[in-house]
């Protein structure tokens, strides 16, 4: 099950506009001021889909930044997102 922080994303990923509140886990979210529910299946969803999404973008970058430096020492150009990993 997805954590606390991306279940809180996925609601706002979802409805953007969603006022809410929660204890310590989503089970005791509480809707505010009208906002229409979004079920903990959908919301666990959407989570899981964030978290995906940011695995692979930090795998991407890892193998982005093997790759420039394997370039470098070759002596061959970098693409983009390679030197985008060694751009201070």
């Amino acid at each position: 099950m997805a954590t606390l922080n991306y279940q809180t994303r996925a609601i706002n990923a979802i409805n953007p506009s969603a006022q809410f509140r929660t204890g310590k886990n989503i089970e005791t979210i509480e809707w505010l001021h009208g906002t229409t529910p979004i079920s903990l299946s959908d919301i666990n969803t959407k989570a899981d889909e964030l978290k995906a999404a940011e695995d692979a973008a930090v795998a991407q970058k890892a193998t982005d930044k093997a790759s420039a430096k394997a370039k470098l020492i070759a002596g061959e150009a970098l693409t983009e997102a390679e030197a985008d990993t060694i751009v201070i």
